[in-house]
């Protein structure tokens, strides 16, 4: 009776911690994300900035612009992980083309209040990096949990499930073509 009593007792513990270790894994992936967003919005905050900066030079590039300031609002308007992950790929790459314009006006290259806001933004994209390395981090841990055993079983069980990991698009994959 006495080992049955222990036996239930440890097997008790164990669920518990085991719930409680998905319980943490969960909320170190909310808190992930949230330092993501921080990241993000700062990042949003800059491009009206940066917009305003190459306007006057870039007459001729306004549809350059625009894809920039429509991803932005797409960004800002994401619904969910998925959709904030998508607009996000998007909005890097019209990001990527506008700096890719920006190289064919030496003056506005020169220019301080550019070179201000281009170091911003290449500060916020590596914050970005790692904001998002470190959500992934965080869901790769959750994830094996969930599909290792025995804590598969009280996966299952507590109907905890695995996270998409923050993956980049395939434009942002692609290496940069570099012409001399």
């Amino acid at each position: 009776m006495l080992i049955t009593i222990i036996v239930l007792a440890v097997l008790a513990f164990w669920i518990i911690a085991t719930y409680n270790a998905f319980i943490r894994g969960a909320n170190e992936i909310k808190n992930a994300w949230g330092q993501i967003s921080v990241q993000l919005k700062r990042r949003h905050e800059l491009i009206p900035n940066l917009v305003e900066c190459v306007k006057g030079y870039m007459q001729y590039e306004k549809e350059t612009l625009e894809k920039v300031i429509e991803a932005r609002n797409q960004a800002l308007n994401a619904k969910d992980v998925r959709d904030s992950v998508a607009a996000e790929n998007k909005l890097t790459s019209s990001l990527h083309g506008l700096l890719a314009v920006v190289e064919r006006y030496p003056e506005l290259k020169a220019n301080a209040n550019m070179l201000s806001l281009q170091e911003e933004l290449t500060s916020t994209e590596n914050k970005v990096a790692f904001a998002r390395q470190h959500y992934n981090d965080s869901i790769l841990s959750f994830n094996t949990r969930c599909e290792s055993f025995p804590s598969v079983i009280i996966a299952k069980l507590f109907s905890f499930k695995p996270y998409e990991c923050f993956q980049v698009s395939e434009a942002e994959q692609a290496a940069p073509e570099v012409k001399f």
